[in-house]
């Protein structure tokens, strides 16, 4: 199964690593945050990692 995300491969704005950062603050789990910001959760997580956000591991 195949998922086609909004944002493949585009450059991060400046919003998106806002909302990035409150989601990952509030405490979401990886998945829920890429989907809300349309994004793979491996994209996700790396950009996290740069930014040294922790994301909650939900299971």
């Amino acid at each position: 199964m195949s998922e086609k995300f909004e944002r493949h491969k585009q450059p991060w704005t400046q919003e998106e690593l806002e909302k990035l950062h409150r989601l990952a603050v509030k405490g979401m789990g990886l998945k829920a945050i890429a989907k809300a910001l349309t994004r793979s959760e491996e994209s996700t997580e790396k950009q996290a990692k740069s930014l040294r956000l922790k994301i909650a591991k939900l299971r």
